[in-house]
């Protein structure tokens, strides 16, 4: 056997209902619990596998085929990957693609990710689709094949509920984000000029992804991302012109103290929320979240906006939902403006009276689609204006006026 492609070693992936799938490993050695997920895109694996969203998850991709065009640095959505495993149908044994520098399996095997492939990985999504979110554990240790154990194993591991996942993924120290996005080949892609003049923004880290903090910057923002702990007094010494709220793992019920900090910055300055970010802005106003059957994971989710009837297609990556009736109930003026078509899930919440709005999905994408991107330069608008003196809400900008 060539060095290149080394000997085939066993892996097995079980579910805590008894379910044993049996394939060939790649990545790391070793055995990791998780919660088992699907994610249907087509493409942007990478992006996938080191989106910090997915920390203590095992993703499975429905894509036949994972890992032809290889990996690089600067499609990276994080300094290392936070997922507890990998599952793809096939592994391309071959990397194709100009950009690349080196193969997913090296990749997930410098960061200790196990993976798993050759399995049936339909009846895999089935078993999921049909009985929910799942513990799973998955071996790619040949001494740790035993499927009994390792379904033990499997039942007595934690969940993700109750879980700050996001003390784990964000940073420890605040850090200035100054780069935009890729800009391609020099003379192919037009290049739009980030307007004037820069606003001060600080960015809360709770799993941010590097395609958010692009999307801010080539909007014309200068960012300062500080840790998901940083007290509203410390963020406000920053001077900022408004505030945002990232993405991130997990359930946003356990993040510590982080709906007292977000209460107290929402009475000073605008502030945006995507996906985590989103569920802990409608915590700080006195809603509450759910967790869903399976969760949305891809990039072909439909994001129906109810003011004018468009929808977006979107790229999701969440486990948990903002209850609408909590927010009725909150006394709030707050706004559900978007909802997923699927199964009218929240998608987006604003506030009538205050500079506040947020979305579920993802406008940044990274994978996926671009149908959303233009939240990026709406929250610009918000705090522009704001910061003009104009009496302007989130629902105003939520509905683009």
């Amino acid at each position: 056997m060539s060095p290149i492609f080394p000997a085939p070693r066993d892996a097995t992936l079980v579910l805590a209902d008894g379910s044993v799938f049996r394939g060939r490993a790649f990545g790391a050695r070793g055995v990791q619990s998780g919660e088992v997920c699907f994610n249907t895109s087509l493409t942007g694996y990478q992006e996938i596998a080191s989106d910090p969203s997915y920390a203590g998850q095992i993703v499975a991709m429905t894509a036949s085929q994972i890992g032809n065009v290889g990996v690089n640095d600067a499609d990276r959505e994080a300094a290392r990957p936070f997922l507890a495993g990998f599952v793809v149908k096939e592994l391309s044994r071959l990397e194709s693609n100009w950009r690349a520098e080196g193969s997913l399996a090296r990749y997930l095997a410098n960061h200790d990710v196990p993976g798993i492939a050759g399995l049936d990985t339909r009846a895999l999504v089935r078993r999921i689709r049909d009985g929910g979110f799942q513990t799973g554990v998955l071996s790619t240790d040949p001494a740790a094949q035993d499927a009994e154990a390792l379904v033990a194993r499997a039942r007595s591991a934690p969940s993700l509920d109750g879980v700050d996942w996001v003390a784990r993924v964000t940073t420890a120290e605040p850090y200035v984000w100054k780069d935009g996005e890729w800009p391609g080949i020099v003379g192919q892609l037009p290049r739009r000029s980030a307007p004037e003049p820069r606003l001060r923004l600080v960015a809360y880290d709770f799993g941010i992804k590097r395609n958010i903090l692009r999307l801010l910057s080539d909007t014309g923002f200068d960012v300062t991302v500080v840790p998901a702990t940083t007290p509203a007094d410390e963020a406000l010494r920053y001077e900022p012109d408004g505030v945002f709220l990232s993405n991130g793992p997990g359930d946003p019920t356990a993040v510590e103290g982080v709906r007292e900090t977000v209460r107290a910055l929402c009475e000073r300055l605008p502030v945006f929320g995507i996906c985590l970010g989103h569920q802990i802005l409608a915590l700080s106003l006195g809603g509450s979240t759910r967790k869903l059957k399976f969760g949305h994971h891809g990039g072909n989710q439909p994001g129906h906006d109810r003011a004018t009837g468009r929808v977006a297609i979107c790229a999701e990556n969440h486990g948990y939902a903002v209850d609408p009736e909590s927010l009725r109930a909150a006394g709030e003026a707050i706004e559900v403006t978007h909802v997923n078509l699927n199964d009218d899930t929240v998608e987006g919440i604003a506030h009538a009276e205050r500079p506040l709005f947020s979305v579920q999905y993802h406008p940044e994408a990274s994978p996926g689609p671009h149908d959303a991107r233009f939240f990026f330069d709406r929250f610009r608008s918000l705090v522009e204006r704001r910061r003009r003196g104009e009496t302007v809400s989130g629902l105003d900008v939520a509905r683009g006026r």
